[in-house]
């Protein structure tokens, strides 16, 4: 496989886009296990996923198992080029952004930033065990989470992706924000001890 980001991030998409309905379906079912065995999985306040799109894996199933305390939260795309982070349930409201992902429709005051987050579920097109994740080439996670950079947590930052999109090395780029876990459909990758070693 190439090592070159746009053809690599080109033939991860389609690699996870060619998963059928029945591995989708079992992904994230698989996958809400994964997450909610982690050993820092919070058992109140925010937590934040996301919306589903281009064949990454759904979160559905995660959200309806997290404990009653935790509220789950969708990333908004806000002026500044950062993700803010809002309370989202099933039926509530949704706009499109403008890159045509539902996001949920309220205002800025309503917003939270990355740093009230307990946790953060990342959707990745490529990840590696080192806690590296290649994502859609925006920077909208890199530049919201740059402060972890400097401190290991919260929130924890776990990346989600079908096991298929596991590669042996990713280079990091100086403003790339590493991973503590990466979950996918056969199991959790524990980046920790590479990242704070």
């Amino acid at each position: 496989m190439t090592h070159d980001r746009t053809t690599l991030r080109r033939e991860l998409r389609e690699r996870r886009r060619t998963q059928p309905a029945a591995a989708r379906i079992g992904g994230a079912e698989a996958l809400a296990a994964q997450l909610l065995s982690l050993p820092f999985a919070p058992q109140s306040g925010y937590v934040a996923g996301y919306w589903a799109s281009d064949g990454e894996i759904a979160l559905h199933a995660w959200q309806l198992r997290l404990p009653a305390d935790c509220v789950y939260c969708l990333p908004v795309l806000h002026a500044d080029k950062s993700l803010r982070f809002a309370p989202w349930r099933p039926g509530d409201p949704l706009v499109a952004n403008r890159f045509g992902i539902p996001e949920p429709a309220l205002a800025d005051s309503s917003l939270l930033r990355a740093e009230d987050m307990g946790l953060i579920v990342l959707p990745s097109v490529g990840f590696d065990a080192r806690g590296h994740r290649l994502g859609m080439g925006g920077g909208w996670y890199d530049r919201s989470l740059a402060f972890r950079q400097r401190r290991p947590a919260p929130p924890w930052l776990v990346g989600a992706a079908f096991e298929l999109q596991r590669v042996e090395r990713l280079d990091a780029a100086d403003w790339d924000v590493a991973l503590d876990a990466v979950c996918t459909e056969a199991g959790t990758v524990d980046c920790r001890s590479a990242l704070y070693a």
